[in-house]
């Protein structure tokens, strides 16, 4: 199986955990855009038991970049992750939906034994 068919079989899952979090993947495609080059649009998040996005890596909307030297206007960048209930999202290197689904569940694991400390 491929690494697309992989992701889009995944659509539509929500899952329980035991300690209360759970997650959802979206995912389906789309028309190729310079916004989604992938031709995918995803959203893959953890959520905790009041129900806030803790962490999640997706592509539905832009996060404004950093600016560099002198040029002025906003660059954005629609493949992302926000790695709190507060982050506004900062850059995620989209490499291919089986490093995206990697990249999520290791996020997950992250977030899950930051908040039980």
């Amino acid at each position: 199986m491929d690494g697309l068919s992989f992701l889009l079989e995944m659509n539509g899952q929500l899952i329980n955990r035991d300690d209360g979090c759970w997650y959802k993947i979206e995912a389906y495609q789309v028309e190729l855009t310079k916004y989604r080059p992938h031709g995918i649009r995803y959203n893959l998040t953890l959520h905790d038991k009041y129900n806030r996005r803790i962490f999640g890596i997706d592509n539905a909307h832009g996060v404004k970049l950093p600016k560099k030297g002198r040029f002025t206007g906003s660059v954005y960048q629609y493949d992302h992750q926000h790695k709190s209930a507060t982050d506004k999202g900062s850059p995620y290197e989209f490499k291919d939906c089986y490093q995206l689904v990697t990249d999520f569940f290791e996020g997950i694991d992250k977030t899950i034994e930051s908040i039980q400390k």
